[in-house]
């Protein structure tokens, strides 16, 4: 399970706009999806391609996790979008409107006949109202020895699109489709990025936001403008408190008087081998972040 690596903020950049991607060497993101779908207009495509397989052969992007989004399955830009992805060789490729599990398989069978690295993962948008039908099902595919499904990233605007579902403050009518892939997520190791926010000059709205999604149990959100960066880091970063509690409750549990106990207590408190797997987490999560921000 790839739980060291953070994925609190992941910014979506045109693979058109060639200085935006010289200017995400920059930036304190985790993440960068290189976009060739709805960033980019048909007559870009092609300068698209180029321009993102040039940035991602160039280097220079630190330990910022790297990703090509790619045009869907059933586009006429798909075959040649995916080709341009595994000759960058970026560390996963999004593809949109993932549906079904038959559509991860068919993926992984195009990414197989490129020769592509078995080492690249896969992110799926969940944007289709058959993709939260599947939603188990398509988790369920997650798991593989090439191409491993690490990601599902929410495609909110789409998926109001397609259930005619109003976006509105507090995301009420989205709450139970983002609820069931999380929980299908997590049942097979798959990490949840939450979906964008559209005004981003409304602060307030964007951190609450954050929080809705990080109380959910999203593992970061995917971003259309540099300016959400700080705020997005600083909702899904584990406390200075978080973290030391997690530290102590790992403590306890390895003192010898511990040892195969299920519960025990610190502080006061019963906590539970569970709350022990957890506070491994937040310590690990926690350390990746501090390497990773002075290694960007």
């Amino acid at each position: 399970m790839d739980t060291h690596r953070p994925r609190r903020s992941v910014l979506y950049m045109p693979g058109s706009k060639e200085r935006a991607l010289q200017k995400g060497k920059e930036l304190q993101t985790d993440a960068i999806i290189f976009d060739l779908e709805d960033a980019v207009a048909p007559d870009m495509k092609d300068i698209a391609r180029t321009q993102v397989q040039e940035a991602l052969s160039a280097g220079g992007y630190g330990n910022r996790e790297l990703v090509i989004r790619v045009n869907g399955l059933s586009t006429p830009w798909y075959k040649d979008d995916l080709k341009a992805a595994v000759n960058a060789n970026p560390d996963a490729i999004l593809v949109p409107k993932v549906s079904t599990s038959d559509d991860v398989k068919m993926i992984r069978d195009n990414l197989a006949s490129l020769g592509a690295p078995k080492s690249i993962d896969l992110w799926a948008m969940m944007e289709t109202p058959l993709a939260m039908l599947n939603a188990g099902q398509i988790a369920q595919s997650g798991p593989s020895d090439s191409y491993r499904l690490r990601a599902f990233v929410m495609g909110t605007n789409d998926l109001a699109k397609e259930t005619r579902a109003v976006l509105k403050e507090g995301r009420e009518p989205m709450l139970a489709w983002l609820s069931i892939c999380i929980a299908a997520g997590r049942a097979f190791d798959i990490d949840i990025i939450d979906g964008v926010y559209n005004d981003f000059k409304n602060e307030q709205g964007f951190f609450q936001e954050c929080e809705q999604g990080r109380d959910l149990g999203m593992d970061g959100k995917t971003l259309i403008h540099p300016s959400q960066l700080a705020p997005c880091n600083q909702v899904f970063s584990p406390t200075r408190e978080a973290v030391e509690w997690a530290q102590k409750i790992i403590e306890a549990f390895e003192q010898p008087e511990n040892q195969g106990k299920g519960a025990i207590t610190v502080d006061g408190k019963m906590v539970e081998l569970l709350h022990a797997e957890m506070a491994k987490r937040t310590v690990v999560i926690a350390k990746a972040i501090a390497g990773q921000t002075t290694d960007l």
